[in-house]
Order: structure tokens, then C-alpha cells, then sequence
């Protein structure tokens, strides 16, 4: 396979996780679209010039074309417009969102609460749409630093291409051929690799930072490719242990692939939720948050969030329908899991679970919230 390079900027570290997009998953038992929350509208008395609170959420409006600013008490605050179906979102410690959209990354001054570009992707995805499988960008990790910023690009009916941006002068550096429907994108502890999580074609892409060499795809399918392109049994999300480096891919609440991508090798252990899982991150302790979509089965289980130890207990919080991604508050005592499923099922707002205790409350927010993250 061969790669589009230009000049870049070195000197990356370790990356951030981010959000994404679902499976190409069969029906779900939950309510349909429509039949849940109405899109929050922002409160009465939001000063939209104002500056943003620490503390305060950011959720990617995948029913629409918007972020939506959310305070975890009081509900939505501002919105700010990114461009059409946005998934994924990171933000970095300078303040700026990156959110993947069908259109290109928008970049956000969270501060300020306003877009500053709209930087297009190098890859023809097609025209924006919006959808479970609409093209553009999904997964999305930025460096620590905040030097470059990469974005899984979904091509439809075809291999998905991972783009590097450089945040200075905000252009596309460099692109790399991956698999199919790259819902999530994650870097090493060292910054020397980014890793896309393939959803249609069961596998992981790794991709050197500094340009060089060829990808490498590392299989990831426990349950076997047999299924093919109709398959509930991909994977969807990984983190980056931090201990060791290692991938974590969560399946079906029964396994969690444990993969060490500089041989390819893997391992499988227990995983107790017993319903589909999607979104997950993981803490700097080791506490891994997984969230689980509901059944796809008969003998499944609801839908819920596991959050697991490094040592591997688990505790199952059961959640009230289907829901996509989390984020964690800083002192790791609050998850936040946002309910914009990207399937029927789907509903206006985000799950707050009080991790020490398990209690959970809704927040009516945002419009089909997918990528969420903790300013």
C-alpha cells in the first residue's frame, strides 16, 4: 500500500483517545427516534459570550451540525456550528476542540465558544450526508503537545484513510490507507504510533507517527469474520492501557481482546456485561468505562456501563437505553455517557453516574450526542 507524505512537524507524544461510530449493527429493541427526548434547546439566560466554565461538557451533535456546551447540573449553555453529522471530538489542553464531521475537522475555541476553521479532508469521501454510514470523519486522537491531530476518514464502500492535520498551520500533512470504517483512533504512551480501530474489516491499522514504513493491520475477532460486512461481532472502540501500551478491545460484555500491537500477539479476558458494547476510556489508574448498547440477542443483557479495575473486577451499572460513548470527570468519580446512538434507539441527552455508588440521573442535552468530552 502506499501513502501520501509532506512536510511535517515532529516531536509528537503520547495522544489522546476519541470518539466514534457505532457497528454495522442489526436492530435494537429499544425506542426508536422520535420517540424519546426532544433536542435540548439552550437555557434561558446562557450568556453565549461568556467565558466556559471548567467542568463543563462538550458533545458532538450528530443529529445535526452543531457542538452543544453542557453544564453538568443545569443542561445545555451554548451551541457553537461545526458542519454536517459531527462523531468524534478530542480537545486539547491549549482549550481547542477537533471535531470530525462529513464535511472536514472543525476546530473550536472552547473559551470562547466559537468555530475558527473548518479544515476539509484530502480524501473524496462523497458528498456530506448524515447517517450511520455517511463518509467523512469519525474516530479523532490529538498529541498531547498539540502538534498534529489525527482523523479516521469513512469512504464509503470502500477502505477508510487516517489523515494527519498540523495544528499550526491547520493542513492536512500526510494520509495513510486503513481499513474499513475507522470508528476510532487512538496514539501510543510514546507518541510513535497511531492506531485506527477498523470496525468493518475486524481489524486495527498501525501507522507510524514520522511517516515512515508501510501500515500494519493487526486482526482483531474473537468471535471469528465469518459474519462479514453484516457482522455485530466487530471491533468498535479501543484504549491504550497505561501501564503497558497494550490495546484494550471490549466485545459483547464476555471478552475484552488484549493486544500488543508491536507483535500483533493477543489475548482474551472474561468480560461480565453480557450485552453489545461501543464506547470506551480508560484513566490514568487503570479503570477501564465501557458502554454497553443492549441487546443483540434473546439471552443478552440491557444496556449499561461496565467499569472495570486494572486488576479486572467489574461492576455493571445498568443505563436506561442504548447509549454511545463516555468521559470521565478529572477526579474519576463522575462518567458521563452520552446517548446519541447511532442507530434506532438513540435519545437527546447524557447518562451521569456517580461511579462510587453507581446512582444514575439523565440530562437532556444536545441532539443525538455521540463524542463527548470533559473541558
Amino acid at each position: 500500500m502506499s501513502r501520501a507524505r509532506r512536510p511535517r512537524r515532529t516531536g509528537l507524544v503520547v495522544a489522546a483517545a476519541a470518539v466514534a461510530l457505532l457497528a454495522g449493527c442489526g436492530p435494537t429493541q429499544a425506542a426508536g427516534p422520535g420517540e424519546g427526548d426532544a433536542p435540548a434547546q439552550v437555557a434561558p439566560g446562557a450568556e453565549p459570550g461568556g467565558r466556559t466554565p471548567e467542568g463543563t461538557l462538550l458533545v458532538a451533535d450528530f443529529g445535526g451540525e452543531t457542538v452543544t456546551f453542557v453544564d453538568p447540573e443545569k443542561g445545555p449553555v451554548d451551541t457553537v456550528e461545526v458542519g454536517t453529522a459531527p462523531y468524534g471530538l478530542v480537545v486539547g489542553e491549549d482549550g481547542r476542540a477537533w471535531v470530525a464531521t462529513a464535511e472536514g475537522v472543525a476546530v473550536v475555541d472552547t473559551r470562547k465558544r466559537e468555530r475558527l476553521a473548518l479544515i476539509p479532508y484530502e480524501t473524496d469521501s462523497g458528498p456530506p450526508a448524515t447517517g450511520e454510514y455517511r463518509g467523512g470523519g469519525m474516530g479523532i486522537a490529538l498529541a498531547p503537545d498539540g502538534e498534529q491531530v489525527y482523523v479516521g476518514v469513512n469512504v464509503p464502500g470502500g477502505n477508510g484513510v487516517l489523515e494527519t492535520i498540523d495544528t499550526r498551520t491547520r493542513e492536512v500533512t500526510d494520509t495513510a490507507p486503513v481499513g474499513r470504517r475507522p470508528f476510532d483512533v487512538d496514539v501510543s504512551r510514546d507518541g510513535r504510533e497511531v492506531y485506527a480501530t477498523d470496525h468493518d474489516s475486524f481489524d486495527v491499522t498501525v501507522v507510524r507517527a514520522d511517516g515512515e514504513g508501510e501500515p500494519r493491520r493487526i486482526e482483531v475477532a474473537p468471535y471469528g469474520t465469518e459474519g462479514g460486512l453484516g457482522s455485530w461481532l466487530k471491533p468498535h472502540y479501543a484504549v491504550v492501557r497505561p501501564s503497558d501500551g497494550k490495546l484494550l478491545f471490549p466485545f459483547e460484555g464476555e471478552r475484552l481482546v488484549v493486544v500488543d500491537p508491536r507483535t500483533g500477539a493477543s489475548r482474551i479476558e472474561r468480560m461480565t456485561a453480557n450485552t453489545h458494547q461501543h464506547g470506551a476510556t480508560i484513566t490514568d489508574d487503570g479503570t477501564l468505562f465501557v458502554v454497553g448498547t443492549g441487546p443483540i440477542g434473546s439471552s443478552d443483557e440491557d444496556p449499561s456501563l461496565t467499569i472495570r479495575t486494572k486488576d479486572g473486577k467489574e461492576r455493571v451499572v445498568p443505563l436506561a437505553g442504548p447509549h454511545e460513548d463516555v468521559a470521565v470527570s478529572r477526579d474519576g468519580r463522575t462518567a458521563y455517557v452520552s446517548g446519541g446512538f447511532t442507530r434506532d434507539g438513540y435519545w437527546h441527552g447524557i447518562t451521569i453516574v456517580d461511579v462510587p455508588s453507581g446512582k444514575t440521573s439523565r440530562l437532556t442535552a444536545g441532539e443525538r450526542p455521540l463524542g463527548i468530552a470533559v473541558l
